[in-house]
């Protein structure tokens, strides 16, 4: 059976043709790698179809391209873009808060489409955060690439001397880490580029299983990067010849991003210091395009005004070229003009999770130099076609140019072998035909999440209110009977639902004690059981789609001799639930709790609520993932469910695409981090007056819709 693979990539500029790569740090390798592996495996007989989802971007400084809501590469492969967040371009880092609305579109969009992908492959960390959760939603596996992780980037932000705060303030970085942490306790598979990234990179991570992981390399494009004549037959070569003084010496190329951790002024520095090596040889920098410098992202324009200032200092004039742009389809000619003058390919980065760049060099038969440091290690294994140098020691960074440019022998040998090993190992076919290899197993797993159920007498209300229990239904009388009443008078198409932490027949006692009408949608037990109706029906498809890799036993074992934890009564605890009493003053942290639970590769959710209450849950349970399952089933738009919540067990109930409100807790605001606006309303009241000023807010009897939206 053909698989329908469902690839996402959240930041960047992504679109099919003439990629901007190098535009700043968040358009480099990744796009690229992305649409090239959707393309090959959309080529493939038992593909149905690939499609390739990205944010939308409407914005006057960049292509019309990124606005399109669905581009079309192949008659099996499309880019599908999604709105979340404001509509301009943004950094990656800045995208985190949108992140649920991106999950909540999405799944509308596969819901429209009638879409229902065989697995889902998140590349990056944001991504990643929208996988797990789309996974749980769907039922589907969950395949993941780092491409960059946050540990190894925050160890060496560390080791060049920037403080924890102003990493944090720059990188959004613990965001990112405990995005990727999730991720890893969730996914059913992990692509890896080398061995090195899971055996150093991986490692540091709580939930670190190997087992789950394979070593995939990207592929490269044989057909663009392939010898040719090179020289002054590439188009190139006439936007080189004003820089050179002599243009017939041979060329040190290097191609990347104008950003610090390539190292461009390490290598600089190197020839510059080299008086031998700027008799041998003419040193081109491509790095990214622009227009003007000032222009620039803050990083970018700090490596491309060194790299000028260096020139100046070393008084490289008719030595080094830093060209301002190129496109996309000339760089297969930038790597054979260099080629065909027996130059050699460097990449010097600080390190380099893989090195795409090597591979292309490889292609054309330009040998290399690169870093140590990652991906390289096992491309110059593979492909015997190059030296390793430390990236900081610039002698021998300038040893290992000089002796490829110099040696002739060397020089043939490290070419020729470049152009069979790229072949045999690299090439996107082999990649792609290893990574089917690689789900074929996953995909052949039952999807057990139905999205819709047959429809019953609840189907008449077109919007839900949807009330946390505890506390939110509490209040003055007046308030309370006022809400009632509106409940009351807007039942024929309004749905009134409740969730709480507590057991049904708990939460029905609180019903009848608080004198409110029954609800029609009920979810207890912190979303892992759902009711509909005053016959309370529960729903086993959910009950069923949650108990995916959940292990009770294992959890209770792993917290049961943790201080500060105490284990709630039998009657407080389910076959799907795990309670503790906790002490905050001797437990552990939440944090600490989940590391923990990682570390002994527990896939579960941890949830701190009003301070003195521990649960554990399976992964795919939550209050925000039931109301998503059950408003879907009952054919309720996310868009017109009014949500409220007080504690941290709600949070991916308000947050999203539905409108959220969260009530104060004077004493314990676990929601305190979330910012209001838009679709998140930060009431004034704790109690059913908050609900009251929420309804009046959104209009929701009515127009149903944020302020700014009406």
């Amino acid at each position: 059976m053909s698989s329908l693979l469902l690839h996402l990539s959240i930041h960047g500029l992504i679109r099919g043709q003439n990629l901007e790569l190098g535009r700043d740090a968040d358009t480099g390798g990744q796009t690229k790698y992305v649409v090239d592996l959707a393309r090959a495996l959309s080529r493939r007989s038992d593909v149905r179809r690939v499609i390739l989802v990205t944010r939308r971007i409407v914005d006057s400084r960049i292509s019309d391209d990124y606005a399109k809501e669905v581009e079309q590469l192949a008659s099996r492969l499309q880019i599908v873009r999604i709105e979340a967040g404001p509509e301009g371009y943004i950094p990656k880092e800045q995208l985190w808060d949108f992140l649920d609305t991106f999950t909540d579109n999405l799944a509308h969009w596969l819901e429209c489409h009638n879409v229902r992908p065989s697995l889902v492959h998140s590349h990056y960390a944001d991504a990643g955060y929208v996988g797990v959760r789309l996974s749980h939603l769907l039922g589907v596996p969950l395949v993941h690439t780092g491409h960059s992780l946050g540990r190894d980037k925050r160890k060496r932000l560390l080791a060049r001397g920037l403080s924890s705060d102003n990493i944090e303030r720059s990188y959004n970085i613990a965001r990112r880490i405990e995005a990727e942490e999730e991720v890893l306790a969730n996914a059913d598979l992990i692509v890896s580029s080398t061995r090195d990234e899971i055996e150093q990179q991986y490692a540091m991570y709580d939930y670190y299983e190997p087992g789950c992981m394979s070593v995939i390399p990207p592929g490269t494009d044989l057909s663009q990067f392939k010898p040719g004549p090179g020289g002054d037959a590439e188009p190139f070569a006439g936007e080189l010849a004003r820089f050179f003084r002599d243009p017939a010496k041979p060329v040190i190329l290097a191609l990347s991003r104008p950003d610090e951790r390539k190292n461009l002024l390490t290598l600089i520095e190197a020839y510059g210091e080299s008086d031998r090596l700027q008799r041998i040889a003419n040193l081109l920098i491509v790095a990214g395009t622009r227009e003007d410098i000032r222009d620039l992202q803050a990083g970018a324009e700090e490596v491309l005004t060194q790299i000028l200032l260096l020139m100046d200092r070393y008084n490289l004039y008719g030595n080094l070229a830093v060209p301002k742009k190129h496109t996309p389809e000339e760089v297969p000619g930038i790597y054979r003009y260099a080629t065909a003058r027996r130059g050699v390919f460097i990449n010097p980065a600080l390190t380099e999770p893989f090195g795409i760049t090597l591979l292309e060099a490889a292609g054309t038969g330009l040998p290399v130099v690169a870093t140590e440091n990652g991906g390289p290690r096992d491309i110059i294994a593979n492909c015997e076609n190059g030296i390793l140098v430390d990236p900081l020691e610039k002698t021998g960074i300038v040893r290992a140019l000089e002796h490829l440019l110099t040696d002739s022998s060397a020089w043939e040998a490290a070419s020729r072998n470049g152009l069979r090993g790229v072949a045999k190992h690299y090439s996107w076919e082999s990649h792609a035909d290893r990574y089917m290899k690689a789900v074929a197993k996953l995909v052949k797993k039952r999807v057990i999440a139905p999205r819709r159920t047959r429809k019953t007498p609840l189907h008449g209300a077109n919007r839900a209110l949807v009330i946390e229990l505890e506390h939110a239904l509490a209040g003055d009388r007046a308030s309370v009977a006022e809400l009632v009443k509106l409940i009351l008078s807007n039942r024929k198409d309004s749905l009134f639902g409740i969730v709480t932490g507590r057991r049904l027949n708990s939460a029905l006692s609180a019903i009848r004690q608080h004198q409110l009408p029954p609800p029609s949608l009920l979810i207890t037990d912190i979303g892992s059981r759902i009711h509909y109706g005053q016959e309370l029906l529960e729903d086993e498809d959910w009950a069923d789609h949650i108990r995916y890799q959940w292990n009770r036993q294992r959890a209770v074992r792993t917290l049961v001799q943790v201080p500060g934890l105490t284990p709630q009564p039998p009657r407080l605890q389910s076959s799907v639930k795990a309670s503790w009493y906790l002490d905050p003053k001797v437990s552990p942290s939440l944090d600490e709790i989940n590391s923990l639970l990682r570390q002994r590769e527990i896939t579960a959710n941890a949830f701190v609520s009003f301070g003195m209450f521990l649960d554990i849950l399976p992964a795919r349970a939550s209050k925000g993932q039931a109301l998503r399952h059950a408003t879907a089933r009952l054919d309720i738009a996310l868009e017109r469910v009014l949500a409220a919540g007080m504690s941290g067990t709600d949070e991916d109930m308000v947050v999203g695409n539905t409108l959220g409100v969260v009530l104060p807790d004077p004493d314990q605001d676990e929601l305190a981090h979330l910012s209001p606006g838009g679709r998140l309303l930060k009431a004034q009241f704790r109690d059913a007056r908050g609900v009251l000023e929420a309804i009046e807010h959104y209009n929701f009897f009515d127009e149903c819709a944020p302020p700014s939206s009406k």
